[in-house]
This record gives C-alpha cells, sequence and structure tokens, in this order.
C-alpha cells in the first residue's frame, strides 16, 4: 500500500514517520526545508520514545496515486491542497485530520463523501526544525481517533485503524462530529498561548489569564449548547472538565484550571496557534474561536470574549507581536 502524508508538518511527519519506521510504504509531502532535510538525514523524532532517525520518503508536491492519503494540512489550506494534487487522489480513501469543523465537508466536496474518513488528533506535536519533530504522549495510548463522517462504510474502519495502530494508538469513534466539536471546545484555549507569546503553563500561572480561559470556554460551550450541537469525550479531550469549570465559581474553576496546566510536565506546551506564529504562518483562529464567534451570530448570542481572542491572534500573527499579561487584562475588560 502507497501512503501519502500531504502537508507534513509536526502532526503529520510524526504519524508518518512511524508508520515507514512499522514498514509501510510512505511518502511524506512537504516544504522544500523539510523535505530536503529528510532526504538528506532522515526525519528525527523526539518524545516518550526517546529519540529516533527514521528513514522514508519526502517530495515537495504527490506526483504518484496513492493508496492512502493522511490530509494533515492546516484547516486553512484543505481546499487549496486538494484542489492542487487532485488529480491524484480520485477514488483515494482521504483521512482528514484538521482541527475544526468544516474539513470533512470541504474535502468531500472536491473528492466525494464516500472517499472522506475523519480523524481526530488527540496528541501533541511540535515542528522543531526542518526535518525535526517532537511528539508528546507515549504512544501506547491512544492518539488518534477516526469515523465515518457521512455514515457508514463496510468494515474499511477497522481496516485502517488496524493500519495506524502499528504506528500510534488508534480509536474507532462512532459519533466524529461530535468528537470534533469537543476538540474545538478545548482548542479554543490555543489563542491564549498565541496571545501571550507564552506556553499554557507559563500562562496559565496568572490569575487573570486563568480567569479570561474560563470565560472563554464557558461561553463557546454555551453557544453550541443554544445550538444543540453534541459533544462526545474524547481521549485527553474529557467534557466533563470544561462543563465543572463553566459550572463553579471562578476560585473553584479558576484552581482546576492551573491544575490542568500543571498536569502538562515540564516540556512547554505552545499550542498549534502560537507555533503557527513563531513559524510567520496564518493560524486556524478562524476554524476554532471564529467557528464559535458565526455560531454565536446564527444562534443570536454574542461572544465578545472569542471575538477578541479572533483579533488578537491576527494581530500576532500582522506583527509577530505578543501582549504582555497586563495588556492582555486590560484589552480583555
Amino acid at each position: 500500500m502507497k501512503i501519502a502524508v500531504i502537508g507534513a508538518g509536526a502532526i503529520g511527519s510524526v504519524i508518518g514517520g512511524l508508520l515507514s519506521k512499522a514498514g509501510e510504504d510512505v511518502t511524506l509531502i512537504g516544504r522544500k526545508p523539510h523535505v530536503d532535510a529528510v532526504n538528506r538525514k532522515g526525519l528525527v523524532l523526539e518524545g516518550e520514545c526517546g529519540r529516533i532517525v527514521i528513514k522514508v520518503k519526502a517530495a515537495e508536491n504527490l506526483d504518484f496515486k496513492p493508496d492512502l492519503a493522511l490530509l494533515t494540512v492546516k484547516a486553512q489550506d484543505v481546499e487549496s491542497s486538494v484542489r492542487k494534487m487532485q488529480p491524484f487522489l480520485s477514488s483515494t480513501q482521504i483521512v482528514t485530520m484538521q482541527n475544526g469543523v468544516q474539513s470533512d465537508d470541504q474535502a468531500a466536496g472536491l473528492l466525494g463523501k464516500e472517499n472522506i474518513i475523519s480523524g481526530v488528533v488527540t496528541f501533541n506535536g511540535q515542528f522543531l526544525e526542518p526535518g525535526k519533530a517532537s511528539y508528546s504522549i507515549p504512544f501506547s495510548k491512544t492518539a488518534l481517533l477516526i469515523g465515518e463522517p457521512f455514515g457508514n462504510k463496510g468494515n474499511r474502519l477497522q481496516t485502517l485503524s488496524a493500519l495506524l495502530n502499528k504506528a500510534i494508538g488508534t480509536d474507532i469513534s462512532e459519533d466524529i462530529r461530535a468528537a470534533h466539536w469537543t476538540k474545538l471546545i478545548w482548542n479554543l484555549q490555543t489563542a491564549v498561548p498565541a496571545a501571550t507569546g507564552l506556553s499554557y503553563q507559563d500562562s496559565y500561572q496568572y490569575p487573570k489569564v486563568r480567569e479570561l480561559t474560563i470565560n472563554l470556554l464557558k461561553e463557546g460551550l454555551k453557544v453550541i449548547k443554544a445550538a444543540g450541537i453534541k459533544t462526545a469525550d474524547v481521549p485527553g479531550f474529557p467534557m466533563e472538565p470544561i462543563e465543572t469549570m463553566a459550572r463553579e465559581a471562578l476560585p473553584i474553576a479558576s484552581t482546576l484550571l492551573k491544575k490542568k496546566a500543571e498536569s502538562l510536565g515540564k516540556v512547554p506546551v505552545l499550542g498549534s496557534t502560537l507555533q503557527s506564529i513563531k513559524r510567520g504562518k496564518s493560524t486556524e483562529v478562524d476554524y476554532s474561536n471564529g467557528e464559535i464567534v458565526n455560531l454565536g451570530k446564527k444562534a443570536g448570542i454574542p461572544t465578545p470574549v472569542n471575538s477578541l481572542m479572533v483579533e488578537l491572534v491576527h494581530e500576532a500573527e500582522t506583527t509577530g507581536k505578543f501582549l504582555t499579561v497586563d495588556e492582555l487584562a486590560r484589552r480583555s475588560n
């Protein structure tokens, strides 16, 4: 089986690299500096399993028809990437792995619903430099959920799960769309490190930042409930802590959030949004916090906190500058 990983940044490189290590025929499709480094020195992965160097093929463009394509580009790049590679993807099984809730429909509009499987990534990956990435959970645990966004397609999920489990812990979701919404609610927080330039661990040392984050989550939860949207527990992203923080008084909720940050460990967790800004790339904020803003407008619910965070993240994208904690507090009042 020929496997193409389209958009081999942090997540794509980790999954594709580990599949190659397991003996699968994998080609990483990515940007030239990363491709050149991988072809020259191999792919370096660092994480709980130690440091490994993997021999894996890499190319800037897809020039063959894969049997399976893992689509790991950012949410804002789905349509353009699929259009560019569409001649090689007809009738190919595609696994979308974006944050947000739009990618399945976007890919299906170009490639057909019958070819789309949806994935929810539950591990943290970080692109360190060309040819090098890291991951932050042991791969004996569930790192990926897969499901059918458009209904049952026989036993293909079982076949795909068996393949992916050679590399990372993979489970099957009975409601993958609900799982995507759960992760979206959790990912509203990624705007906070993106605004401050600090890791989650450092950001949440400040009570003012924790209060802002709690209001951010409460607002998102209120909007999706008003819209009648279902959620489903995702490994590493259970809904119960979000529900509890939304229900409890601020001092209790703030303590819970601080403990959650402390549980992340000593390695700084930046979140995908801040990583994109530091690399000079556009972010997925319009597909996370922006999704809540748009849904709030449809439901007639104000979303001042998420609207502010969309604004602040776009400012950081444009200027490359971050706010101090005091500046963030002033902007949020």
